[in-house]
């Protein structure tokens, strides 16, 4: 009998050592996939091409103004005359207050000759829905 718990204790080692090895190769593939993800991220980064990289390199205008935003120092004229034709506003994104002040902030942009971008993933820096990118000279 006691060959046979011996052959059992033996395969129960075994299967542990099997099961530490890959629960570690796990966790090192996982290390390892997030590593790459993140130095793809930074690469991304730094690597910006457009309108919403950091440093703001259009000079844009959030859509529409809002209250507690103060202005830039070096804003575009065009962001200005958006401005005195709608009024900036206290109203959340997503309120029926928000879209008509948008609605009109976007005419104007267009009609003045500037471009509308969305923004589709903000962050700190460009935390508006949409802006407006004056024209180029």
């Amino acid at each position: 009998m006691s060959f046979g718990n011996q052959k059992i204790t033996k395969v129960l080692i075994k299967m542990k050592g099997v099961f530490l090895r890959s629960h570690i190769q796990q966790q090192c593939l996982g290390i390892f996939c997030g590593f790459g993800f993140y130095l793809l991220s930074a690469w991304a980064y730094a690597n910006c091409e457009g309108c919403l990289c950091p440093g703001d390199p259009c000079n844009l205008c959030p859509l529409p103004a809002m209250e507690n935003a103060p202005s830039k120092p070096n804003e575009p004229e065009l962001c200005a005359r958006i401005r005195e034709k709608v009024p900036p506003t206290s109203a959340q994104p997503g309120s029926n207050e928000y879209f008509p002040n948008l609605d009109k902030s976007i005419m104007v942009c267009m009609k003045e000759g500037g471009d509308v971008i969305r923004n589709r993933q903000r962050n700190s820096e460009f935390s508006a829905r949409f802006y407006c990118k004056p024209p180029t000279k």
